[in-house]
Parts: structure tokens; sequence; C-alpha cells
């Protein structure tokens, strides 16, 4: 059975987590948090070739999808620090299931294994 956007119902959970996940960058910067609390300029740098406008939106997306949460610190100059929730931690095994498909992927189309780390 279709439902009205053409999506079967059994994929529609599916589509609904790609919605909320879509993008280059969100995985990438939930598993940045996964190690702990950051500093925006903290997941500057450990999501190499993010813009700090893109990391700003995908910022935004990730909190109004309750996967993480920013916090202002009271200091001078204010600092705001993000972290991952409980709800975003739930998609560990996703993105360790993701790093090993990703090095399978990886090593069948260059055709050498890769160190899974």
């Amino acid at each position: 059975m279709l439902t009205k956007g053409g999506c079967p119902k059994s994929a529609l959970s599916i589509k609904d987590a790609l919605e909320v996940l879509e993008g280059r960058w969100k995985l990438l910067i939930l598993f940045a948090l996964s190690s702990g609390k950051k500093r925006f300029g903290q997941l500057a740098r450990e999501v190499p070739g993010i813009t700090d406008k893109t990391l700003s939106k995908e910022l935004k997306n990730l909190e109004a999808n309750k996967l993480i949460t920013r916090r202002v610190l009271d200091t001078f100059p204010p600092t705001v620090e993000y972290a991952i929730t409980e709800h975003g931690m739930s998609l560990e095994k996703v993105m360790e299931e993701l790093h090993f498909w990703g090095l399978a992927h990886r090593s069948l189309i260059i055709g050498t294994p890769v160190n899974a780390e």
C-alpha cells in the first residue's frame, strides 16, 4: 500500500529518517559530538571542508530535530557549547555500521583492504 507521497508504508520510517539526516554533514557532525561537548570552532575543525554558514545551518536543523542541544555559557564573550542528545546517541550503531560499510565499499572499489580504525 502506498502513502499520499507515493512511498510504501513500510518504507515511510526510512524516508523520515533520511529526511532528518539528509546531506553530507549531519552524520559527520553527530559523529564529532559523540565524543563529547564541543564549541563551534572545535566542530568546524573536526568536520573539515564545512563552511561556517553550513555548519550553523546544520546545527540549527539538528537541534530542531532534538539530536543535539545548544547551550549558551555565561562567559564574556558568550560561549556556545553543543552536545549530542540521548536521541542523537541512538544513531551510534547506525554510524558504526556506516563506518564499516564505508571501509568495505572503499576496499571493493579501490581493490585493497583499508584498516578499520
